[in-house]
């Protein structure tokens, strides 16, 4: 990559994985599920690419579901950021089975477990090659792991968000699994993915992205060597920024 003053700098990425990846659509950890993810990051670590991770805990609790079942939404909320943390050690451990160094930074203090989150610290792991994890979520109730992808990449300086999707291989015009005509996007404007609510990540994320022009890439998980293609930056599934929609 190359900033504005012409230097170039190693790609860095932010890659968000959901909770239900994690537990191959059940509840708990599927260990198989994240040992492939595992497996499929430490190559583009190795060929030189700063990789940053969020983890959602959908496999676990959400907080928005709980609060149906009768819990207050804040105190549900925190419950999910705990389960991040569980899906956080869960990939920390099989990424250093693979022998790939590996940090977790939590926006909850939780210090035998973790180190907190301080975006310099985070930084400087990327550049000495480490692997960083980011549980917890922004660390209070109301924000979804989505929009703490987006900043948590703002703030460490990502090129690009990339975020993998389980059962769909990037954005499309309707539901494909419900639609045999929709077509899947190649690029698509944020202001359309905003207006027509497709399904890219909640909107205050999105509206984020937007208003500082950071690029997200939606892409499929179960593809082979998929997450490893996202990491190198080929262009697989759906690219949102700032150039016109485009289908295949």
């Amino acid at each position: 990559m190359t900033d504005l003053d012409g230097k170039s700098h190693p790609r860095r990425v932010l890659l968000k994985l959901s909770g239900e990846a994690f537990g191959g659509g059940a509840v708990g950890i599927d260990p198989a599920v994240v040992r492939r993810i595992a497996e499929e990051i430490v190559p583009a670590v190795s060929n030189g690419v700063q990789v940053a991770i969020v983890v959602g805990g959908g496999n676990f609790f959400r907080g928005a579901q709980l609060q149906q079942a009768g819990i207050d939404r804040s105190r549900g909320d925190y419950m999910g950021m705990l389960g991040t943390v569980m899906n956080c050690l869960a990939l920390q451990d099989f990424l250093e089975q693979e022998g790939q160094a590996t940090r977790v930074q939590s926006a909850i203090s939780m210090t035998q477990v973790a180190e907190p989150y301080i975006p310099l610290k985070a930084i400087r792991h990327l550049e000495k090659g480490r692997v960083v994890i980011f549980g917890a979520g922004a660390g209070m109730p109301y924000f979804s792991t989505d929009t703490v992808s987006i900043q948590r990449a703002l703030e460490i300086h990502c090129d690009e968000v990339l975020m993998g999707k389980n059962g769909v291989d990037g954005v499309y015009t309707a539901d494909p699994r419900k639609d045999a005509s929709a077509k899947k996007f190649t690029t698509l404007d944020y202001h359309r993915a905003l207006v027509d609510n497709l399904a890219v990540m909640d909107a205050s994320a999105l509206s984020m992205a937007r208003d500082n022009h950071m690029m997200i890439r939606v892409f499929g998980l179960e593809g082979q060597n998929n997450v490893t293609r996202a990491l190198e930056g080929q262009e697989i599934g759906t690219l949102v920024g700032t150039e016109t929609s485009n289908t295949q």
